[in-house]
């Protein structure tokens, strides 16, 4: 995901002093036999191997609620709708762990325990972040089964909100920005794996001899996972989910025994001291990351696709909810781990000998080789986890369409697997070239911060009020109002230039520059300036979201609460895309209702007065 501390030394030529020195032998081993076992474990779940009793109380199988659906037809689970969506099969169990293992990917490793190791941000920082991965599954724990409402049971993502509530301009916005976020998710997770793979083989990943190495493992990690997802979709990803959250479980609970009763690990009170702090900026960096971690990752249509795959909205709730609790507590165990590794050593770290978001692997580096073989299977498991999840969200994203169109299974199921190639081949290329990522994970979360409320006021679908129900026109100048602020709010403080705070390199120049965010030199996502920054955008861009809208309505009236493109929206499904064809369908509902009523009442006065004569 992101890593916080943009002045970090991206060297990890120190990994020779670190005390990891496992063969790139035994490392293709590890990974080759954990991404074989996922392999299989997917082929399972679509039905290769039959679907015996026992598959399914493993829950190697997952099945739909109902072998009928609402229509009266029977459900099939060999179609294309069911390979994208696995729609109605997904227990709470189910969901909870998938949440969690898609959510927690390789990036875990380094991103908390970063903040948990510098002093400066410590432990505000640490749980600001911590609440920020889990809150998430909070909005859609509340907001999930509205959507699944206004949506309806045939939906596959937030791009079908977009549609069935705004239209296809609104649509297409949250496409752009959620494909942008998850391509970038991968991308750091295919980084993140080669760069522990390195590390724990003792090879230097920033020298341009290794990128042979690393790029090896990222394009294996890519093909594994893009095999199985095409031949299973998403409900193979969830059974896999399933399994790989507890390998994380167990394998992270035995690394935490093992690490803590090692004797080099062992701290006094007061030494502990040393590394725990409460300061104001901790506190900043945890504001930050809360509202710029939810306003990317409601876009993240991985999480999205859960809602309509769990069984019914009681399980989707309850599957969230545990999950989010899990990734809180995960978050805030490395981010604890971070702490300790700055406490034995905190000279080290103070000097840049050691780095922050290398603490972890410092933690372990005292133990033998055997732990390291398991820090790498947990870690292949994590990046799995959450490449499978996310290749089957971009697939369902631009594929949804076909299948609503009416495309033939056959090649709907294909053109899905021809497009988890073209997503997969630009990420490993990008993984290869080893670029800041963290520098393109801020632009997606401020860009994201611009939609994310004009997107999701979409839920009030009636006035209240003086409140208007937003327009698509409104809820599209509302998303340019936030890029507007931005541009603004770099005006205003006399940005002209994102430089990379590590290297002096000029990444970006004008305007368009303050995107980068390159703040601070402290911490990428440290300081006021970037602070207020995340706090005005949103709020800007739902501002103008409902006066825009308000002044939609005034100027054309009940046709500004329709679609803009009529003409694009399904005509078989337009009393979804419409809320005034709705709101007259509900007054129609009504008056019959009170036609009952009204009859019911002149037959039992009718029958009183025969009684009465």
């Amino acid at each position: 995901k992101r890593s916080c501390c943009a002045n970090k030394r991206q060297d990890i030529t120190q990994s020779s002093t670190m005390g990891y020195d496992v063969s790139t032998g035994a490392a293709y081993a590890v990974l080759y036999t954990v991404l074989s076992l996922f392999t299989v474990l997917a082929i399972v779940s679509a039905g290769y191997c039959g679907k015996g009793q026992l598959l399914k109380k493993l829950g190697c199988i997952l099945l739909p609620k109902s072998t009928v659906g609402e229509d009266g037809e029977e459900v099939h689970t060999d179609t294309a709708d069911f390979f994208l969506a696995a729609r109605n099969s997904a227990s709470a169990k189910t969901i909870a762990l998938s949440f969690f293992a898609s959510s927690m990917g390789a990036w875990v490793v380094y991103a908390p325990t970063e903040l948990g190791a510098n002093p400066e941000l410590s432990w505000i920082a640490v749980i600001g972040y911590a609440v920020a991965s889990a809150s998430p599954a909070v909005l859609v724990f509340f907001m999930g089964p509205s959507i699944r409402k206004i949506t309806g049971e045939k939906a596959f993502s937030t791009t079908d909100f977009g549609l069935v509530r705004y239209g296809r301009l609104i649509q297409l916005c949250i496409a752009i920005m959620s494909v942008f976020y998850m391509f970038i998710y991968m991308v750091a997770e295919l980084t993140a794996i080669s760069n522990i793979f390195g590390l724990v083989c003792n090879i230097d990943t920033f020298d341009s001899t290794t990128i042979r190495y690393t790029t090896s493992i990222a394009v294996s990690v890519a093909v594994f996972t893009w095999f199985y997802t095409s031949i299973a979709g998403l409900p193979g990803s969830l059974v896999t989910d399933k399994f790989q959250a507890w390998v994380m479980f167990i394998l992270i609970f035995i690394l935490l025994l093992v690490a803590c009763t090692n004797p080099a690990n062992q701290l006094t009170r007061e030494e502990f001291a040393v590394a725990s702090n409460w300061t104001a900026d901790g506190g900043m960096a945890a504001v930050t990351l809360i509202i710029a971690v939810n306003c990317a990752e409601i876009f993240n249509q991985a999480t999205w696709q859960r809602v309509w795959a769990a069984k019914d909205v009681p399980a989707m709730r309850k599957g969230f909810a545990w999950g989010s609790f899990s990734v809180f507590l995960l978050m805030m165990f490395f981010g604890i781990m971070g702490m300790i590794s700055f406490a034995l050593d905190p000279e080290n770290y103070l000097v840049f000998n050691k780095f922050y978001y290398l603490a972890f692997f410092d933690l372990l580096a005292p133990l033998s080789q055997f732990w390291h073989i398991v820090v790498l299977i947990v870690c292949t498991a994590l990046a799995a986890s959450t490449v499978d999840s996310v290749q089957t969200a971009i697939a369902s994203v631009v594929s949804s369409d076909f299948i609503r169109y009416g495309v033939p299974d056959k090649w709907a199921t294909l053109i899905t697997r021809v497009l988890l190639v073209v997503i997969n081949i630009p990420a490993v290329i990008m993984s290869s070239k080893r670029f800041d990522v963290l520098g393109l994970f801020l632009v997606a979360d401020l860009v994201c911060a611009t939609a994310v409320l004009p997107v999701f006021f979409g839920l009030i679908t009636k006035d209240i009020g003086f409140i208007p129900a937003p327009t698509e026109l409104g809820a599209f100048l509302g998303i340019w109002s936030g890029i507007g602020s931005v541009l603004i709010n770099g005006k205003v403080i006399g940005f002209t230039q994102a430089v990379n705070p590590i290297t002096g390199q000029v990444i970006a120049t004008g305007p368009w520059s303050y995107f980068w965010l390159t703040n601070s030199y402290q911490c990428a996502l440290c300081g006021s300036t970037t602070m207020v920054t995340f706090i005005i955008t949103p709020l800007v861009a739902g501002f103008f979201t409902l006066v825009f809208s308000k002044i939609d309505i005034m100027l054309r009236g009940e046709r500004a609460r329709k679609p803009i493109f009529l003409m694009a929206q399904p005509e078989e499904e337009a009393k979804n895309y419409n809320l005034v064809a709705k709101d007259e369908q509900e007054l129609v509902e009504e008056d019959n209702e009170k036609e009952e009523i009204t009859k019911e009442e002149d037959n039992s006065l009718e029958k009183a007065t025969i009684e009465v004569a």
